[in-house]
């Protein structure tokens, strides 16, 4: 254990709020990482895309999990931009406030995020037609490559 870590320790017995979160392990949202329903269906270097499809009160929704490096917060909604060689599918977000949840155990953060798709959307995303992915928020992107 280095000595910052029992620095921490001993500011944190003091009730000093920083130290408490430093030394805090979250093992709650680690838990959540290793447990993520659906399919892995990209990664890269930036992160990996987790994907499965719910029906709910008659509509197709595409619920993701982005597991990345990255905070992800916005109220503007994000953009899923399935890219192909010939052809492109892009959705937008089903809410527009979006909110990773940071795990200090793996140093990852986990972003939830669900699209309204329809018939012809599942079947070009399950059969695999886009090269990668990108996911876009703000100013930002994430790109992702489609395992096939």
């Amino acid at each position: 254990m280095s000595i910052f870590r029992k620095i921490d320790k001993v500011l944190g017995a003091f009730g000093n709020i920083k130290a408490l979160e430093r030394t805090h392990v979250d093992t709650f949202t680690e838990n959540l990482i290793t447990n993520i329903s659906g399919v892995k269906i990209a990664e890269s270097k930036d992160g990996q895309l987790f994907a499965e499809f719910q029906e709910l009160a008659g509509f197709d929704f595409l619920e993701s999990t982005i597991l990345s490096r990255e905070n992800i917060k916005t109220f503007k909604g994000a953009k899923l931009s399935f890219i192909g060689a010939n052809n492109e599918l892009i959705l937008d977000s089903d809410i527009t406030e979006i909110e990773s949840d940071y795990s200090n155990v793996s140093n990852r953060w986990m972003t939830k995020v669900s699209y309204v798709v329809t018939k012809d959307d599942i079947k070009f995303i399950t059969e695999k037609k886009a090269n990668f992915i990108l996911f876009e928020h703000k100013k930002k992107s994430i790109k992702l490559y489609v395992i096939k």
